[in-house]
This record gives C-alpha cells, structure tokens and sequence, in this order.
C-alpha cells in the first residue's frame, strides 16, 4: 500500500514540472511579410468591389484574412505623399508627430523586430534615408530610394555588411525583380530567426507601362467611367498645377481618362500577379500556418475623380487605401468598417510578435477589432495636405477645409448616401449642425496631432531634392 502511495506522488511531482515546462514555452513568433504598393486606391481590386479589374492575388488574401475596407492614410506635407506614408508606417507616428521623415532617433517597426531576434529584409521602394534602412535591415537586395524613373529603368542598391553596396540599375521589369529578390531571400534565409520582410512596389505609380500582355488584358473603350467624374476640379485645392495633374490635359475627356484607367489596372494586375508568386512561396516552403502577410497600399489616386489625376487631396480616392491582414489568429473573410490608418500597423503587428511598441507612437493596436473584442479603435480620423487642405472623417461624414490664396472653401459630404462624395452639403442650412459638429472634431483633432492650422506653413523636413516623385 505504502508503496503504490510512494509510486503515485513520485509519478505527480515528475509529471507536474514537464506540465508546467510544457505551459511556459512560448509560442514561436510569427513570420511576418508586409506587401505594400504606390498609389494603388482602395476599391482598385475585385474583392473590393470593382468588377472590371483582375486581382486573384489579392482576392485571395481577402478571402483567407480580414479586409479593413474603411483604412486611410492621413496625408502629406509634400506632394509626393508616399514619402510621409512610408515614414508613418515605420515609425508609427502620425504626420505631424513624424514630420514627414523617419527621424534618426525613431525605431522603426523593422528596427524593433531585429532588435528582438528577427531577420530583416527589404526589396523594393524605400523613399526615406540611408540611415533609417540601414538600422531597419540586416538584409536588403535591388532597393529603390526614391525619385523619377519607369518601371523598366529603375536605380537600386544593395546591403550588405552593414552599408549600401552594388549601385546599379536594373532594366527588367522592377515589380519582377523585387519579388524575385524576395523570393530568393525567403528560399536561403536564416532558418533559425523568424524573419520580416519589407516588399516595397514601385506600381502601380505611374508611368504605367508594365508587361505588355497585362495591357492587353484591358480595353480602354469597355471601361466604365467613375461616376464622380468630372472635366475639371471645381475650384483651385491649392495644388492645381503639380506633375500628377499634368498626366492629362484639361479639361479631361471621358476618352483620355479610360485610357489612364487601363493603365492602372494594367498595372494592379502586373502587381498582383507577382504578389501571386510570393503567395505561392509562401505555401511551397511550408510557411503559411507561422506567417503574417500584410497587403496595404501607401495612398490612394484620383484618375480623373472630381477632375483630378494625383493624390494632392483628401477625398476618399485618395484618402482610402486597400489593406489585408492574413495569418495565424486572424480571422478569414471577415471585412471590418473600423476606422484605421496606416500607422495603426505599427503597434499591431508588435504586439503580434509579442513586443511593446516604443513611447510616442501613436497608431492604435487593431488586434482587438481582429479578434471581435471591439468594432473601432478611434470614432474618425484626421487628414491633412501641406498648409492648404484638413480634413475630419467619420463613418457617416466626411469635412474638408481648404485656404488656397486666402479664400476658403468647405466641402461637407455624406458617406453614407453619397460615397462618391458629390453633393456638397456645406450650405445647406439642414446640415449646420452637422457642420458644427465637424467643425468640432477637425479642431480637436488638430490639436491632438499638433498640426498647425490652415495657412501655416507646415514645418517639413523633407530635403527638396526628395520631395518629387
């Protein structure tokens, strides 16, 4: 009797440390691929709503995670707004709090993740400094860092050692060769560290000229024309005579503007294909259960919306951009209307990787609306377009200032009946106080950010030889 006792409580006492062991050991930490393109807009893939674009790559990434179709980014302090986007990304830090740069004391998301045992790499469009990629990645291959050039003619560098080496220009198709460097690194990688990669795509920014058979694919005279389509903007938005809106003449003719429509869907179809080959990777190389895949674009395009070409402006098609999170612990086919922008990715995907994001971000954790513990993470959203456009957005309303050569402008617009944003509001006095109230939020807002006021000159710091696209 004495002995079954014995055997028992020495079976107990063994099996309790190896339950308790078993309990302790954490989960491996997720692999994470962040694919982010240049100017693609919100609705410009199928699973979106546009019937007459080709996008089975990123269909597929809605249908096996979750769509956030509200998401924005906040805007810029230079025309080429993908500058400012790209340094919110990484640091997590809104517009003004970033101002427009990644500063040399910011740690990047890239940055935090190898601090923490993970492999970094980079291919693709960087479009911010040398020293902020340089602490970000322990890998990088054919990295654009910013300015002119078509997508068959494109400059790049490499990391290697710690610095930029092998300056180069490379003369294939660049959507092609940043995949193939991704795919190349994703083959031969560090197996022993979880690793995050950085795919940065030049496309779908003009000039749009990809692959000819994704032309092919695209009939300019069977498309249909946005119906807030107009020959020209209405009044002068304080950057009337920029490079994107000199892509067509003015005023634009339905003809012109399906062209510049095929084009870009051209050029969503030529990206999506190669997001189709990492996809595909993915899979090959037994990683999907451990790996998050973001897909996001940096800002959205008018392509002849209320008469504008380029993403100088605060409407939704330029305001709204696409984005997908699909991966372990994230729901599949879920699309949720929350209210997030660009730097919410930030202190997301920490917090999935088990890390504190630093003091002063200011993105907001989506984890929680992932998971159904709360359907918003802010009640609107703040946007901004150097000293001459603000804007208050909200589920149902939508408020842009304007102060061009001293005159203002006000533009209230209903989200929900009017998406499209084409009945201004503003003046009717049956929406004042909607007005007030809109009002209201942009000037608390504003002051939330520190943004300066309209007419104050932003104070930028982005050098003026990187500021042109």
């Amino acid at each position: 009797m004495k002995t079954t006792i014995w055997t028992a409580t020495l079976t107990a006492l063994l099996l309790v440390p190896l339950a308790a062991l078993q309990a302790a050991t954490p989960p491996a930490k997720p692999n994470i691929i962040f694919i982010l393109t240049d100017d693609q807009r919100f609705d410009a893939m199928n699973a979106a709503g546009c019937p007459e674009i080709k996008t089975p790559a990123m269909d597929q990434l809605a249908a096996e995670g979750s769509r956030f179709s509200q998401a924005t980014f906040m805007g810029g302090n230079t025309a080429a707004v993908c500058m400012p986007s790209r340094s919110m990304i990484m640091t997590g830090k809104s517009l003004f709090h970033c101002k427009g740069v990644i500063a040399p004391g910011a740690v990047t998301l890239p940055q935090l993740l190898r601090q923490n045992g993970y492999s970094t790499f980079t291919s693709g469009k960087w479009h911010n400094d040398s020293g902020s990629l340089l602490r970000s990645f322990e890998y990088g291959k054919g990295i654009f860092m910013g300015g002119m050039g078509d997508h068959f003619k494109t400059p790049v560098v490499d990391i290697q050692n710690g610095g930029l080496v092998n300056h180069h220009e490379i003369t294939e198709f660049d959507a092609e060769v940043f995949t193939n460097n991704t795919i190349d690194f994703l083959t031969n990688r560090p197996k022993e560290k979880p690793f995050f990669v950085y795919l940065s795509f030049k496309t779908p920014h003009d000039p749009r000229v990809v692959p000819p058979r994704f032309h092919q694919m695209y009939n300019p005279a069977k498309l249909s024309l946005p119906p807030n389509f107009l020959p020209e903007h209405p009044f002068d938005n304080g950057e009337m005579k920029i490079r994107d809106e000199k892509l067509a003449p003015m005023p634009r003719t339905p003809e012109v503007i399906r062209q510049h429509i095929a084009a870009y869907y051209a050029a969503i179809t030529a990206t999506d294909d190669q997001i189709a080959r990492v996809l595909k990777t993915i899979d090959t190389l037994g990683l999907a259960e451990n790996t998050i895949v973001v897909f996001a674009g940096d800002n959205g395009l008018a392509v002849g919306q209320h008469g504008l070409m380029g993403k100088q402006n605060l409407y939704d098609h330029s305001a709204r951009i696409p984005l997908i999170l699909r991966g372990p612990g994230i729901p599949k086919g879920k699309r949720s209307e929350a209210l997030c922008q660009l730097f919410d990715l930030y202190p997301t995907l920490a917090a999935m990787a088990g890390l504190q994001s630093p003091a002063g971000v200011d993105g907001k954790d989506l984890g929680p609306v992932l998971h159904g513990e709360q359907t918003d993470v802010r009640t609107a959203t703040f946007h901004s377009y150097k000293n001459v456009q603000r804007a208050v957005r909200t589920h149902d309303a939508k408020l842009i200032e304007y102060l061009v050569k001293g005159k203002r402008t006000t533009q209230l617009f209903d989200l929900k009946n009017d998406p499209w944003e084409m009945n201004n509001l503003a003046l009717d006095p049956a929406h004042a106080g909607l007005l007030q109230s809109m009002r209201q939020q942009l000037q608390t807002l504003t002051h939330d950010y520190d943004a300066p006021p309209l007419g104050k000159t932003v104070n930028s710091e982005v050098p003026p030889s990187e500021s042109a696209e």
